[in-house]
Formats: C-alpha cells, sequence, structure tokens
C-alpha cells in the first residue's frame, strides 16, 4: 500500500511511503512556478507538475495536513494558500484517493515530535533514517512534515500505535 503524506503550502512537499517497507519513500516539493505579477515574482502552483507526480505515484491513501488561515496573513497569501490546498484535495478526489485530514497537534502528539523549530526533521530522521537526506536544511522542514505525514498515516492504516 503505498500512502502519501501531504504538507500542502507552496514551501510543502508530498510523500510517498511504501507501508510494506518504510526505507522505500519518495519526497517531492510541491511544484511551483515562478511568475511575474505587478512586477513581483510570485510562486503559483504548477498544477500539470501536479497532476503528473500523482499519476505517476497513485498513492492508495492521502494523509493531508488539515489547515486553516493563520493570524496576521495577509488576504492575497491567505487566497493563494487556500487555492493550492483545494487543487491538491481536488487532484486527490479526480484520481478517488482516499484522504484523512489530520490537525499538525494530532499527528505531532501520535508520532511524539518535540515542540522545537527544527523537532520535524530531527523526528523525521530518527524515524526515516534512510531519507535524512531529503531534509538537511531549515528550509526543507516541508518535506519532513510530509515524510511523517506519511508514517502517521501508515501506523494508523495498520493499527500500530504511536513511537
Amino acid at each position: 500500500m503505498i500512502v502519501c503524506g501531504a504538507d500542502p503550502g507552496l514551501g510543502g512537499a508530498l510523500a510517498f511511503l511504501d507501508a510494506s517497507d518504510l526505507s522505500a519513500v519518495e519526497i517531492f516539493d510541491i511544484p511551483v512556478f515562478q511568475l511575474t505579477r505587478g512586477g513581483k515574482s510570485k510562486r503559483e502552483l504548477d498544477l500539470g507538475q501536479l497532476v503528473e507526480i500523482l499519476t505517476a505515484h497513485r498513492p492508495d491513501h492521502a494523509f493531508v495536513e488539515q489547515v486553516a488561515a493563520m493570524p496576521k496573513q495577509g488576504p492575497s497569501s491567505t487566497f493563494s494558500f487556500g487555492k493550492t490546498y483545494g487543487a491538491l484535495l481536488g487532484v486527490l478526489a479526480a484520481y478517488r484517493v482516499p484522504v484523512t485530514l489530520v490537525a499538525a497537534v494530532r499527528w505531532k502528539r501520535f508520532l511524539a515530535v518535540p515542540a522545537a523549530k527544527d523537532a520535524c526533521r530531527f523526528r523525521a530522521s530518527q524515524l526515516l533514517p534512510g531519507a535524512a537526506s531529503h531534509w538537511p536544511l531549515r528550509k526543507h522542514d516541508g518535506r519532513a512534515e510530509s515524510a511523517l505525514l506519511a508514517v502517521y498515516g501508515t501506523r494508523t492504516l495498520d493499527g500500530k500505535g504511536g513511537t
């Protein structure tokens, strides 16, 4: 069974984990392209690339971090974030992939992820040591979170508890 973990922001990622072989994890940054609007460079979801990634991996189940608007986030960035989140859910629905939305506090508690800033990368390296090279930098925390969501998914689907 292939489980997808998704951190849905433009800085997020998709992780595909084979539930029978936790060393077999593939990670892809959420595909984006740069465009210029009003003289400013903006990142936009590359929907075609997203479809290609999901077509190639066809997960049996997806665990997507449940998100909401953030305080102090501007309307433009909130709209962009929501558009990416909705597009991801829409493509998964089109492929009839069952989706479980999971609040960050829930999966982090379940996997005993500490509260420290780099905790996701640290914990992901503990649980998936063979994949640690995917998140060497702080900016790669979305990769680690997507991998942890996939681990959470495999553990909840097969009935195994946390750590």
